[in-house]
């Protein structure tokens, strides 16, 4: 099966799991687990912020930024398709009391007009200071960076109005490698900023949560509140410290294999893939041309051995990340190939 669901199925390197056995430990609720206060500097060193705190998972490091940045009832601003807002099951109001301003955007980037009309309703609005957040890469758009310019312009349009940023940065890394720039050329703008080990990294379990010292302070009480505090937890951190000391440039390669994928995908007739937005690791393919939505065609797919995302309408994702190679990548384009040119849903159809 190659499987390009999501980059959420690495799996740990050798030298990773190795790295747990040997991990120093110690309780990080009391005195501190000496492996994770040494990823926790060095994600802050690569993050470009005073501090960085280590959590169970993406969602969780969102939910402990907003929960610590504003007070229920306020607003967050989010890009109308941002994964916080879509894919994180309703965290925002359940566990940070906040209420959702989604705003349009172009492939991920928030358009800085209607952002201007949401903070000034939020600034004006609501009780409670709210929060602006971004979202680099962005899932939902394919991957897409946003670029550090573009950060910086709706950050200059929230802190006038006294709004925070955060920055949800699960695959910053990849924005960074696809830019060819350092990861703290694109969160200077932001006031926090979290990252996800698990993903293209390859570690098994983690996330990283950062900002100014003091609001890292806060955070980990709020993160204790909601169960997170972990005890022995340097053999989540070692091999987090191995995925940021090592993982980061061989992202290249993951962006390489998709952008075979997606030019390939791009001309099978029936199939749309807009080819801008192939710029790491994520590939959207619209299958709507085949007349047929997202998941009867996943379906086909999985019978042939090759795994996809379906959304809810027509669009499939392909992931690319550690484990697939490019030959994987052009025996999944070939599955997709045969399918588009076979459409067995018509024949299951007139059988019937």
């Amino acid at each position: 099966m190659i499987d390009l669901r999501s980059d959420t199925l690495t799996l740990p390197t050798e030298q990773m799991l190795h790295s747990i056995g040997t991990a120093r430990l110690g309780d990080d609720s009391r005195d501190g687990d000496p492996t994770v206060v040494e990823l926790e500097q060095l994600a802050a060193s690569m993050l470009g912020k005073e501090a960085a705190l280590l959590t169970v998972s993406g969602t969780m490091s969102n939910l402990l930024a907003l929960r610590t940045h504003c007070e229920a009832g306020a607003a967050a601003i989010v890009e109308e398709s941002a994964h916080l807002y879509g894919m994180e099951f309703g965290g925002l109001a359940a566990a940070c009391g906040l209420l959702v301003l989604p705003v349009p955007g172009r492939r991920g980037a928030i358009d800085l007009d209607e952002l201007r009309m949401a903070v000034r309703k939020a600034a004006a609005g609501f009780p409670a200071r709210g929060v602006l957040c971004l979202e680099n890469t962005h899932n939902a758009a394919g991957g897409t960076i946003i670029p550090p310019d573009h950060i910086a312009r709706c950050a200059e349009i929230a802190h006038a109005a006294g709004l925070p940023v955060h920055l949800d940065g699960a695959r910053i890394f990849n924005a960074a490698v696809a830019l060819g720039v350092d990861a703290r050329e694109l969160t200077p703008a932001a006031d926090s900023v979290s990252c996800c080990l698990s993903k293209g990294l390859s570690a098994p379990v983690g996330s990283l949560l950062a900002g100014r010292r003091d609001f890292i302070d806060r955070a980990r009480k709020v993160r204790r509140a909601l169960g997170g505090t972990m005890r022995q937890a340097g053999v989540i951190a070692a091999p987090g410290i191995v995925a940021l000391k090592t993982m980061v440039p061989r992202l290249a390669e993951d962006h390489r294999h998709a952008r075979v994928l997606g030019e390939r995908l791009a001309a099978v007739p029936g199939l749309r893939v807009d080819l801008e937005t192939v710029q790491t690791n994520m590939v959207n393919v619209d299958v709507g041309g085949l007349g047929i939505d997202a998941a009867t065609f996943a379906g086909h797919l999985d019978a042939l051995g090759v795994r996809g995302l379906p959304g809810l309408g027509t669009i499939v994702r392909f992931v690319t990340y550690r484990g697939i190679t490019e030959a994987d990548v052009l025996m999944a384009a070939e599955a997709v190939e045969m399918i588009a040119a076979a459409r067995p849903w018509g024949a299951a159809s007139a059988a019937v």
